[in-house]
């Protein structure tokens, strides 16, 4: 009898001990360990937040978060004294033409949220290419040799803007989906080896071998989806006269394809978002002009 009272005194004592530790401890809690203070803005970061957050919801994400890129890939953030130009550009070239033709909240309606910049090139592995830019989810894009622009030079520029407008038309399917009929007119043709295309038997470039088969890119043959926004991006990066030059050196019955492919393109933009892409195209394409040095 007395070794249970023994016991249930020590639990009482042991209670006690418990009752007072987490009284103590609440005490020493005495402020939040949360850093809720107002970040430091720049004036790169004001000037995106007017041009970009405020009318428009797209973050521009030009410094380095692991989360944005691929680890495995060796990539680093854009310099930052070429920041604001390269944002001018696109906002240029891809924001204020849609806008005019779609409606002032084209872009904010239909839109990544998030557009990352980084310097370096993204390599391939076990490829022979790298990647120029990719759009995830429909919420972000990414650019990447940011760091290698030369606005002296309009295909330096066109590039990277090529991009843009591929990757925009990525997320423009997403909303709008289109028909089926554009991936069965040439089915047997789309090929993961698409990179091997455009070369003669020197390895020259020789755009007639994929031109031929009726793709306005050597990428426009890896499949369908990347087929249709390649007319798109091709479209929107060059003149109509330059444009139908590279359709006219097709043979007769590669230009013919491209034709019927660049019809459904443009029934696409008219029906869904009533556009006309060839005025998108002026809009666009003299504003990349504009853009040069």
């Amino acid at each position: 009898m007395k070794n249970i009272k023994n016991i249930i005194w020590a639990n009482l004592v042991l209670v006690a001990l418990l009752i007072s530790s987490c009284s103590d401890s609440s005490d020493t809690i005495k402020e939040s360990q949360i850093d809720a203070s107002t970040p430091i803005l720049s004036d790169l970061d004001v000037w995106l937040r007017s041009n970009f957050v405020s009318p428009y919801n797209i973050e521009i994400s030009y410094l380095w978060g692991a989360s944005n890129t691929d680890i495995a890939r060796f990539l680093y953030p854009m310099k930052e004294d070429d920041v604001q130009r390269w944002s001018e550009t696109i906002k240029r070239t891809w924001i204020d033409p849609y806008n005019k033709l779609g409606g002032e909240d084209f872009i904010a309606e239909i839109t990544p949220r998030q557009i990352v910049y980084s310097g370096g090139f993204n390599f391939n592995p076990n490829s022979p290419t790298i990647t120029l830019g990719i759009a995830e989810a429909g919420t972000r894009i990414t650019f990447f040799n940011l760091d290698f622009l030369d606005y002296s030079d309009v295909n330096s520029v066109r590039r990277p803007l090529q991009t843009l407008h591929h990757e925009y038309a990525h997320i423009l399917n997403q909303k709008f989906p289109f028909t089926d009929d554009f991936g069965l007119i040439t089915p047997a043709d789309y090929t993961a080896q698409w990179f091997n295309l455009g070369f003669d038997e020197f390895g020259n470039p020789d755009p007639s071998e994929y031109l031929d088969l009726g793709f306005i890119t050597a990428y426009a043959s890896s499949q369908e989806n990347e087929d249709f926004v390649e007319i798109v991006a091709t479209m929107l990066t060059n003149s109509r006269a330059d444009f139908e030059a590279i359709i006219d050196s097709a043979s007769p019955s590669g230009q013919a394809i491209i034709r019927q492919k660049l019809e459904i393109v443009l029934t696409y933009f008219q029906e869904n978002f009533g556009i006309d892409l060839y005025e998108l195209q002026e809009l666009a394409y003299q504003a990349l002009l504009d853009s040069l040095d």
